[in-house]
């Protein structure tokens, strides 16, 4: 189980969000009324799924030590208000010589990320007070 506590207070739109060990903040651009402190909402989304990518690639290519010394994940994300479509684009990128056998597969193995999973399914949300 996954567990953050997200804290707003008196600084309009300034969000203090807290895990077990670790804190980050969230805010919304000036353009939105907030300061432009921190990732937005939107931003934090997309950072999940990014981050999740590079990480599962990592372990993919340490377990097969293929000599990628950097992977980069570039997660573009638009929001269709009018029609209530989400569309992210990720592109991803590998500093080191792979055949396209192997891009291929790892091409799977970032479309099997668990961050990529939950979005790509359906998420059921409750809220209580």
């Amino acid at each position: 189980m996954i567990k953050v506590k997200a804290v707003i207070s008196e600084t309009d739109f300034l969000t203090d969000i807290f895990s077990k060990t670790n804190s980050i903040i969230s805010d919304e651009p000036v353009d939105n009324g907030g300061q432009d402190k921190g990732f937005n909402p939107y931003e934090l989304l997309a950072s999940s799924l990014a981050s999740c990518t590079c990480a599962t690639l990592k372990m993919y290519l340490n377990r097969k030590d293929w000599g990628v010394k950097e992977t980069t994940v570039e997660v573009i994300l638009e929001r269709d208000k009018e029609n209530n479509i989400t569309r992210m684009d990720r592109k991803i990128s590998f500093n080191g010589n792979l055949t396209e056998e192997q891009k291929q597969r790892l091409l799977a193995i970032a479309n099997a990320c668990p961050v990529h999973k939950i979005l790509t399914n359906p998420i059921q949300i409750t809220t209580s007070l």
